[in-house]
């Protein structure tokens, strides 16, 4: 594996420098625990969408704790498409009282298939911070989404993992 993620870092494959700096952060696979690569390998893919750097600003792990630096690597995970930072920055939004903008992170989110979000959206509904069409638009999107992935072999996946096995 290790052998594979180098050979992918030398072509620029961002995935790889997101799976590396994870291996190095807990030395799994044979590769040393080591924060200082973990952040490097992180940087590299924090430009392309990758969130874990931003998280590892958000938490102060490995780097000194930045909350600027953790949303603006937020944001560049959001913009590349990454579901999972486009929902904390709905999270983040929430709970800056900017619940417009908050339910416009979620429904993105949702669309990408963070299940999630739907339940976020579902708590603002019942607290008055959203409509009733934006809780049926997120769960229509949600079905929506779950119906184009549906396959035979998530299925099968789903009947052997359980509760393990998840669509997102």
């Amino acid at each position: 594996i290790i052998e594979r993620l180098k050979k992918r870092m030398e072509l620029g494959d961002e995935y790889a420098f997101d799976m590396m700096g994870c291996f190095h952060d807990e030395g799994e696979y044979g590769v040393p625990q080591d924060s200082a690569k973990a952040i490097e390998f992180w940087h590299k893919a924090g430009k392309f969408g990758y969130n874990n750097i931003g998280s590892a600003y958000g938490l102060g792990e490995g780097v000194e704790r930045d909350e600027k630096m953790a949303h603006h690597y937020l944001e560049l995970a959001a913009m590349g498409g990454n579901v999972t930072a486009r929902h904390n920055l709905g999270v983040d939004e929430y709970d800056a009282g900017n619940y417009d903008r908050a339910l416009k992170h979620f429904m993105i989110a949702v669309r990408g298939g963070r299940t999630l979000s739907v339940k976020y959206i579902q708590q603002m509904y019942m607290v008055g911070h959203a409509a009733k069409d934006h809780y049926a638009n997120a769960l229509r999107s949600h079905q929506a989404y779950l119906d184009e992935i549906k396959s035979d072999q998530r299925d099968k996946a789903a009947a052997v993992l359980g509760d393990r096995c998840q669509y997102y």
